[in-house]
């Protein structure tokens, strides 16, 4: 990639010319108002020096104006200063969040419409990690270069004028000796971006394995993993931990820079000051206001030379910001393409191949769903079952063959008429933090209060949610939490319901239930299922034996088709899967209250 060719110096203007023109620029207005602000905050303060070689000018003249219009100037000086602040403190926070909450909201809507693939691809802890540790540095970067880029500069100009007038020698010691700094920081800022991209890559990871290990905590406690857990995150602690003390120790060296060379600074001044003001060369008020002036621009000048060190961690977020926006999906609409459609759903694959890597999860494969017909998938885990659940609503594309929907390649219609003409029931049940009525709503949002309650009827689901405490009103808790597994099931199925969709896919809808939730999710799915195109993933084929065809799938083709009573009777691998289950030869599948799951 281009960008990656960039020397050093050409990527940080890069990135400060991609950040200045598409995230700060459009703030313009405000950046004024800041500017007008920190230029009255440097010009207070660039006042004071003069204020005090005023005041000693006015003792040594015994001049009565020492008593009343000092104080009352220097209290004038203090609030203009006090209210510029406040301003430009209110204004810069206004434009540090506006940017890092608009690349926040940016970054999601990226993810929202990034491919499948892209998702799976980075743990969730990672995605998270750049929402939060990768966006706060940016944050703080913003935040610190406007104010220190800004006002501190003007500060520093004010103060450099201001000592110029009180003394234009001493002034040429103070500029020859505070550059000498620059090469330093730079050097520590390049190494810091590294240290950097480093530290926030490890926060991802800590952060995904934190997540990964208390949501597993069920099985880590039953399994006694305690101490492996704690061997992993004490690993990654401690990873961290060397890299946070590599950025403090490259932090560390700028301050006794800085110290130094303003001690040298103000040793220079203090001998040559002094040997003016003893010669008569100066007077003592400027010698004081000059030192007053210096002091004061020690402040801003060290918050500038350690700008660089903020700036290059900033940058290095930044970075991965723009490498997440920048990513394209694979998955994308053909220009004008026309919506899907409207038809009875038929769904054929064509001599499709796909695979995830190198080696194909589907070869050569084939597959006719008639209309308003259940087909039914079976096979061994890897068999290719779900890849063929993903390639129906286009979440991965094919890399040979077609998916038709309805004669429709599913490659040139919109996707999002395409995700509309398709419901999945999945046995990973997506119920989000809301109540229940929003979670089937999400089925068909803008919904009516009727069309809800009548689908959580026909999902047989109505009975137990008026039961609960606050009955449509109840939040369901992270990913369905308070309720059982046949409750969520319920709701997932009432979802379907609610979007009315032609095709509905079915991924073993029922593998986690109960007998008495399977037997009213069983219910459901047959008045939902009922005229409809549906493909049913199922491991149990006691579900699948009432479908109107079945595939046996193994390593990613098609080896058997027919109906139950046809495969049976071909006495094939179908034929030895149901005798696996059903524990009989040639046993009817009713007879076992209890399958086996392959």
């Amino acid at each position: 990639m281009a960008k990656a060719r960039l020397r050093f110096d050409e990527t940080t203007r890069y990135l400060l010319g991609r950040l200045w023109r598409d995230w700060v620029s459009p703030h313009w207005r405000t950046l004024i108002s800041v500017g007008l602000s920190m230029a009255a905050v440097a010009a207070a303060t660039g006042a004071y020096p003069l204020l005090i070689d005023w005041t000693y000018t006015l003792f040594a003249a015994q001049d009565h104006r020492v008593v009343w219009l000092v104080p009352a100037l220097v209290l004038g000086v203090t609030a203009a200063r006090g209210l510029a602040m406040y301003a430009q403190n209110v204004q810069t926070s206004h434009i540090v969040y506006r940017v890092t909450t608009d690349m926040q909201a940016r970054m999601f809507d990226h993810l929202l419409a990034a491919d499948l693939a892209r998702i799976l691809r980075e743990p969730p802890g990672g995605l998270i990690s750049r929402f939060t540790n990768d966006i706060g540095i940016v944050r703080n970067a913003v935040a610190r270069t406007v104010t220190n880029l800004i006002r501190d500069s003007l500060t520093v100009v004010a103060l450099v004028g201001t000592m110029f007038y009180l003394d234009w020698m001493l002034s040429l010691i103070v500029l020859v000796i505070y550059p000498l700094a620059a090469f330093p920081i730079v050097e520590i800022g390049k190494r810091l971006r590294r240290a950097s991209i480093d530290t926030q890559v490890q926060m991802g990871e800590t952060t995904s394995l934190l997540n990964e290990s208390l949501s597993g905590a069920r099985m880590v406690k039953t399994y006694r993993l305690e101490d492996y857990e704690r061997g992993r995150a004490g690993g990654a602690f401690e990873r961290m931990y060397g890299l946070m003390m590599k950025m403090t120790k490259s932090r560390a060296r700028l301050d006794p820079i800085l110290e130094v060379l303003g001690g040298i600074a103000v040793g220079g001044v203090i001998a040559f000051g002094g040997w003016r003001v003893a010669t008569g060369a100066g007077t003592v008020g400027q010698f004081t206001g000059f030192i007053s002036a210096l002091l004061i621009a020690a402040q801003p000048v060290r918050a500038i030379g350690t700008l660089n060190t903020v700036l290059q961690e900033g940058l290095a977020a930044v970075q991965r910001v723009f490498q997440l926006l920048d990513e394209k999906p694979a998955i994308v609409e053909k220009p004008d393409a026309p919506a899907l459609r409207a038809g009875q759903g038929h769904i054929v694959l064509e001599s499709v191949e796909f695979g995830y890597d190198a080696t194909n999860a589907l070869a050569d494969f084939s597959l006719d769903v008639p209309p308003g017909k259940t087909v039914a998938l079976v096979g061994r885990s890897g068999a290719g079952k779900s890849t063929v659940f993903n390639l129906i609503p286009r979440l991965f594309d094919v890399r040979a063959g077609r998916v038709l929907i309805d004669g429709q390649d599913v490659r040139d219609v919109t996707l999002a008429s395409l995700r509309d003409a398709i419901a999945l029931v999945s046995q990973d049940i997506v119920l989000f933090n809301d109540t229940v009525r929003a979670n089937i709503a999400f089925g068909r949002t803008g919904a009516s209060e009727d069309e809800i309650v009548a689908a959580a009827k026909a999902a047989a689901a109505h009975d137990f949610i008026v039961k609960l405490p606050d009955g449509y009103d109840t939040i369901v808790g992270e990913r369905g939490m308070r309720l059982s597994g046949g409750e969520r099931q319920r709701l997932s199925l009432a979802r379907a319901v609610l979007k009315n969709a032609p095709i509905l896919l079915l991924d073993e809808a029922t593998s986690a239930l109960d007998a008495e939730s399977e037997g009213l999710v069983q219910q459901a799915l047959a008045r939902l299922t009922k005229d409809r195109t549906t493909l049913v993933i199922a491991h149990r084929l006691a579900t699948v034996r009432d479908a109107d065809l079945i595939y046996v799938l193994e390593a990613g083709r098609v080896i058997e088709r027919g109906t139950h009573a046809e495969l049976l009777a071909k006495d094939g691998h179908y034929a030895k899967l149901s005798r696996l289950q059903f524990r009989g030869d040639g046993e009817d599948a009713a007879a076992s209250s209890e399958p086996a799951a392959v």
